[in-house]
């Protein structure tokens, strides 16, 4: 068996690390050169390699493969056929280019992986042989003895041989905003990937402290390597829009054809036209009925809420994407960096019997610290002082920057402490660190001996509760004084600050001897005085949080998916309103009780869970899965290489831009650059308004076809010689309208009351059963006035030329008056308010109306069209009827109100 595969059916994070040496077959002097070698043949590289790409003419097949290129094609050919070129070149021009656009999107995936490959490290210092050398981590193998340091990248899946302060930020891989402690013991069996204390992952950082490992993994079988393989066999989910559009399309495809055929047999076979005349009509109806401009009006209309989502700090990788945010159901957001600023905060500080309040969030020294709901200077609060100077002082981070950009150097929670001091206004400078005992994560505290300004000695010590407490007989008196302890007390502020999802550091002063000059683990053994507690939590976006209640109000639910701890993980669901206490969903599902369901079961209580935590990318993918089987459309949203193959998975993957990896934007749909989860909900709005748009423009061009379709159908099927309408002049509407009227409502503002709505349903109808009776009676009234004016002028003695112009201008008018019904979708139009919020109708008003002038009047589009020039009467007729079809309209609008709008309903 694989060497690789054997370890890790072992688990050697809960292995001693003696074992796991001994079962790779290495040594603490490393392998020899020969035994690597050896090794590297049978292992490979230690490297991602990239999946086989699919042929280049696969892939360009692939890119027809839809219905409305298919109409977009037949209409090609039927202007092939009749001869006209230059329309024919013009839509193969816009098919091929929807391709070459698909096949640059296509690479998405790809890039995704070459980015998580990207993380990997390209130097490793490795024995071999008993000497340290430098390689390329590419030849590490399964056995090889690795050692690390701060800043290093970890260049394959190591069990720690032993380590000394080692931290290693696993942010990418666990979610996790704190680097993690390393120690050597071995961990339970089952651990998940942010428990295992006693493995470094292959990718990860190490933030702090050395460390010296064997490697168990390389590759694809490292961690990282298998969220690769997640990546590359997540199949792509396709927009709620697509799926819309490709039953739209077939059903227009089918009708055309059928319709086709039964006009064909009526002329040829009933009224015995000649097969001529004959192909001429079916040629004409068909061209006619075929939206040619709908693939091109969809595209527009995305690509128009791409600019506007980028001013809006969102960069679309994927044209549906917009779209499909507007349909999501439910939001899978990560905790770190996402819903919360990544900057640890200290919130809470407790002392002997004082509680403060924190204000402010973040590194900016902004904000001040409360006591009763009024501010608490420290210069007045000796206890709060005494505090703020301890972990101030015995702190070895520091913040930086200027206003905006407020940052810190050194450990996160440091910086958070080095914050509080600073909003308390302590001077760290004033107090000289004459000697000091580092961090070390087995001791789990800091100490060092500083003297004040006025020559006072102080010991100061601070780390976790449990290691300082023991340590302190006496406590700080709000006055500054000491008295003896109450360890029942600081246990239950201790306790109390956890169960809010806190993490909890304590203080402790001693006062020092004048002549002492050193300080060692000898001298904290005991004789502190503790001073008192601070509650540091990783703290929500405010602007997150409104943006949740009004992704509520949408109808939108929001799920937190973190690899942090349960309670952590609650309190911030809670705090930022994604749960409440009184919620049946309020519970906390973890990795480890995911791991024990099955699929049926996850999907039953799926939807009823809101938070998530300790969950590993298997996880994720699993939970966005079995919320897609029930029926919703996820967004996922995250910025570590962890959150990949979930995002991939999601109908619409969202990541960080600012502190995002390279692969999460890879796999992404939409990428935001502000990291601000309230910019998701500002493009769910974009993307319910993006559609209503899609919607009110598909209202507005399919009466046009209709209208024409049935002109020449009832034309045909009652006998009629002379045709209303010749293809050419069909041709000419469609272009006239096309490159006016058609996209005036793809850049139409919202309508109030968009975010109110509760969301679409995934399966819902592009049209509903409204829209329908809406289109059909408006094809009709259009599809009459035009054979009016026909026959209106062949009756009162006009040429063919003329009628056929003035009906063709008749369709002319009647469709712009139309357009102004179009601008809401079920509000009257009978209001001021029509003719405002939008100018791009009136220049695409006045755009038709000097198109249908040259139509008119211009010779060599007489002999181009077969048009003739019309008098002032048929352009008033013309304009009569097409404030009539506005006027009825409206009132099948107002009729059609009582039908149920499916669209509209989950």
């Amino acid at each position: 068996m694989d060497l690789d595969r054997t370890i890790q059916t072992r688990e050697p994070w809960a292995t001693t690390s003696d074992a796991v040496l001994a079962e790779l077959g290495g040594s603490e002097a490393g392998l020899t050169a020969a035994e690597a070698s050896g090794r590297l043949a049978l292992h490979g590289r230690n490297v991602l390699t990239p999946p086989k790409p699919a042929p280049w003419w696969k892939r360009v097949l692939l890119q027809f493969k839809d219905v409305l290129i298919y109409v977009l094609l037949a209409s090609a050919l039927l202007k092939a056929i009749i001869g006209d070129w230059v329309d024919f070149a013009v839509i193969l021009a816009v098919a091929i280019i929807n391709a070459v656009i698909g096949l640059v999107q296509e690479g998405r995936a790809e890039q995704a992986l070459n980015a998580i490959r990207g993380m990997l490290s390209t130097q490793a210092h490795v024995m071999r042989a008993g000497v340290w050398i430098e390689a390329d981590a590419a030849e590490l193998v399964p056995g090889d003895v690795v050692r690390v340091r701060a800043g290093d990248r970890v260049p394959a899946d190591l069990r720690l041989l032993d380590a000394a302060n080692l931290q290693v930020d696993e942010s990418a891989l666990t979610g996790e905003a704190e680097p993690a402690t390393k120690f050597v013991e071995a961990v339970a069996p089952g651990a998940e990937l942010g428990d295992r204390t006693s493995m470094m992952f292959s990718g990860t950082l190490v933030a702090a402290g050395t460390g010296r490992g064997v490697v168990v993994a390389t590759g694809e079988n490292t961690e990282i390597g298998h969220i690769q393989t997640l990546v590359s066999e997540v199949e792509t989910v396709e927009t709620p829009l697509a799926i819309a559009l490709a039953r739209f399309g077939r059903l227009i495809a089918w009708t055309i054809v059928a319709m086709t055929v039964v006009m064909t047999a009526i002329g040829f076979f009933w009224h015995g036209f000649g097969l001529q005349e004959v192909v001429s009509a079916a040629i004409g109806f068909a061209v006619a009925a075929i939206p040619e401009g709908l693939p091109a009006l969809v595209t527009i209309t995305l690509a128009l809420g791409v600019q506007q989502m980028a001013r809006r700090n969102a960069i679309t990788r994927r044209l549906p994407a917009v779209e499909a945010l507007g349909s999501v159901t439910v939001i899978c957001s990560d905790k770190t960096g996402t819903l919360t600023k990544n900057e640890m905060t200290a919130r809470s500080v407790r002392t002997a019997a004082r509680e403060y309040d924190v204000v402010g969030t973040g590194y900016e020294p902004v904000g001040a610290i409360m006591r009763a709901g009024a501010p608490a200077a420290a210069s007045a609060n000796p206890d709060l002082l005494a505090l703020a100077e301890a972990v101030a002082v015995c702190n070895d981070a520091r913040v930086v920057g200027a206003e905006g950009d407020w940052r810190i150097i050194g450990a996160p929670t440091e910086g958070a402490l080095a914050v509080l001091g600073l909003k308390a206004e302590v001077d760290a400078g004033a107090w000289r660190r004459e000697a000091e005992v580092p961090f070390d994560s087995e001791t789990k505290y800091m100490a060092v001996l500083a003297r004040g300004g006025a020559g006072e000695a102080y010991v100061f010590l601070k780390g976790a509760p449990d290691r300082v407490l023991p340590r302190a007989s006496t406590q700080t008196q709000p006055d500054g004084s000491s008295a003896p302890i109450d360890l029942e007390h600081w246990q239950r502020q201790i306790s109390e600050l956890g169960q809010r999802g806190l993490r909890v550091l304590a203080a402790a002063r001693r006062r020092a001897a004048p002549a002492q000059s050193a300080l060692s683990h000898d001298d904290l053994t005991g004789g502190f005085e503790f001073i008192g507690v601070v509650g540091i939590v990783d703290p929500p976006r405010p602007e997150a949080i409104n943006a949740i209640a009004t992704s509520h109000r949408a109808g939108v639910a929001v799920k937190m998916i973190t690899g942090d701890h349960p309670d952590t993980a609650l309190s911030i669901a809670r705090e930022m309103g994604i749960t409440s206490g009184a919620d049946a969903g309020q519970r906390v599902l973890t990795g480890a009780e995911l791991e024990a369901m099955s699929d049926d079961e996850l999907r039953a209580m799926a939807a009823d869970v809101d938070v998530y935590a300790r969950t590993s990318p298997e996880h994720k993918i699993r939970i966005v899965s079995a919320l897609q089987h029930e029926g919703e459309v996820v967004a996922m949203t995250g910025d570590g290489v962890n959150d990949a193959p979930a995002l991939t998975q999601a109908d619409v993957g969202v990541a960080m831009g600012l502190k995002g990896t390279e692969a999460t934007k890879e796999a992404a749909d939409l990428v935001l650059t502000d990291d601000n989860f309230a910019t998701i909900e500002r493009a769910v709005e974009e993307g319910r308004r993006i559609y209503s748009n899609i919607r009110k423009s598909i209202l507005f061009l399919l009466p046009t076809n209709g209208a024409q379709a049935l002109v020449i159908l009832i034309a045909v099927l009652v006998g009629a010689t002379q045709l209303p309408l010749e293809p050419v002049q069909v041709l000419w509407i469609n272009m006239a309208t096309s490159v006016t009227l058609s996209l005036s409502l793809a850049g139409a503002g919202a309508e109030p009351g968009l975010m109110d709505q509760p969301p679409r349903g995934k399966n819902a109808p592009l049209l509903d059963a409204r829209m329908g009776v809406r289109i059909g009676v408006v094809s009709l009234l259009i599809g009459a006035a035009t054979l009016f004016t026909f026959y209106f002028e062949i009756g009162y003695g006009e040429t063919l030329a003329q009628s056929q112009t003035t009906a063709v201008t008749t369709l002319a008018l009647c469709q712009l008056a139309y357009l102004f019904s179009c601008r809401f979708l079920d509000q009257s139009s009978l209001t001021l308010a029509v003719f405002r919020g939008n100018r791009v109708i009136y220049i695409s008003a006045g755009a038709l109306i000097v198109l249908q002038l040259a139509f008119v009047y211009l010779p060599f589009m007489h002999d181009w069209f077969g048009s003739g020039p019309i008098d002032w009467h048929q352009w008033g007729l013309s304009a009569l009827l097409a404030i009539v079809i506005f006027l009825l309209a409206e009132v099948n609008k107002r009729l059609t109100r009582s039908i149920g709008d499916q669209g509209v309903q989950r």
